[in-house]
């Protein structure tokens, strides 16, 4: 929900939360992918609309700063899995974004908080896609909202055009601090040397040299399966 709005608080405009959230909603109408939270119900409140999702089992794979080096955190639990286990999680969220994509969604504010990861039946899913923007656009922020650890260089650059070459980049860094060590090297990738090149070239820093749609990019993954 948007909270109320007379308080002063949160950093964005009570209106502005109340869009984020019309967002929402109309990314969920749009996409139907079963690593998505299905959207129950809205209701209208005094404080507008409250989005009712269903429940979803697991833990969210993000930590704060302070607590990312904590080995009981989800954050570091999640990055020791098997590599495997890894790889699986992050050819669900490639799949996901697919169909996002194909309906026209580009990732904005996308980072480890965005998923949710159940170590008991090692099912991954995502939340938190209200700041995706429905088609190309232009960076009228300059830094934009978002995790500097996946984010894009066109996602710092006013003026700069945002689209799903930047989801790629997105999804790219995803594999290199899940698989790897936050970098882009060999030495402490986890995956095979092709996924590595997978990696590399989505974090192209020229949009032109990356895959040129999520869907490029999950097809390479999945035709270089871990041994």
């Amino acid at each position: 929900m948007a909270g109320d709005p007379a308080d002063t608080v949160p950093f964005l405009s009570h209106g502005a939360r109340v869009a984020l959230l019309d967002n929402a909603r109309r990314i969920a109408r749009s996409v139907a992918h079963p690593a998505l939270a299905s959207l129950v119900d809205v209701i209208q409140s005094a404080w507008g609309p409250m989005l009712v999702y269903e429940w979803i089992a697991g833990e969210l794979v993000h930590a704060p700063v302070k607590r990312r080096a904590d080995p009981t955190s989800a954050y570091q639990r999640f990055r020791r899995l098997p590599p495997e286990k890894l790889a699986a999680a992050i050819s669900t969220t490639l799949d996901a974004h697919v169909a996002l994509c194909r309906a026209g969604w580009i990732a904005c504010d996308f980072y480890d908080g965005s998923i949710i990861y159940d170590f008991a039946t090692h099912r991954t899913r995502m939340i938190d896609l209200d700041s995706y923007h429905l088609g190309n656009f232009i960076n009228g922020m300059g830094r934009m909202f978002g995790s500097t650890r996946f984010m894009a260089p066109e996602e710092f650059e006013r003026g700069a055009l945002v689209d799903e070459r930047t989801t790629v980049f997105n999804l790219g860094r995803a594999v290199s601090e899940f698989l790897g060590d936050g970098a882009l090297g060999k030495e402490r990738f986890r995956g095979t040397e092709d996924q590595h090149r997978v990696m590399t070239r989505a974090c192209e820093p020229d949009p032109a040299a990356r895959f040129q749609s999520v869907a490029d990019m999950a097809r390479f993954w999945r035709d270089y399966p871990l041994a």
